[in-house]
């Protein structure tokens, strides 16, 4: 009798690095999670220059979004994005400052999960800039959790005019 294999569920994930080689960092990362069994690779943003959030100076970002299926737990996603931040050598001893890549779970399907490590959809993504511009371009309707759509909480995000696109 076979067993039955779990349906995946559509995620998005937001990337960004300003150390090293962000761009290399970025296109890195995704190849891992593209190469991750039970991941699979729906849409990758364009890359957007963003000013650094939050009260440590540091040079400007690099961020983009990516769509995924997945039938991997939220649990097992978030290890994954851990170990390949590792992997491309995230140090985390400064909270919001600079880092060679972060990966983080935005989206899981219509799921709601609120635990000490995760919490999905991810609680600030509305009110970032740099995380609304680059998942609506790819997910306009992706589902933020508050009854808003990304596109819908991007007409009345703030700091828009810092984030650009870039072309290559």
């Amino acid at each position: 009798m076979n067993t039955p294999i779990d349906a995946p569920t559509r995620c998005a994930l937001g990337l960004g690095s300003n150390l090293g080689d962000p761009k290399s960092n970025l296109d890195e990362a995704i190849r891992r999670l593209d190469g991750t069994e039970g991941i699979t690779m729906v849409a990758r943003s364009s890359d957007y220059r963003t000013p650094p959030w939050g009260p440590v100076p540091q040079d400007d970002f690099r961020n983009c979004c990516v769509m995924i299926d997945t039938v991997l737990s939220p649990q097992a996603l978030l290890r994954r994005c851990l170990e390949i931040e590792i992997e491309l050598g995230r140090v985390r001893d400064v909270r919001w400052g600079p880092r060679t890549i972060d990966i983080d779970v935005l989206i899981y399907g219509l799921q709601k999960v609120v635990e000490a490590d995760l919490e999905i959809p991810h609680p600030r993504m509305g009110d970032r800039a740099f995380v609304l511009i680059p998942l609506a371009e790819i997910w306009p309707d992706a589902p933020l959790g508050d009854s808003r759509t990304a596109m819908q909480a991007l007409e009345t995000c703030p700091d828009q005019e810092g984030v650009v696109r870039l072309e290559a």
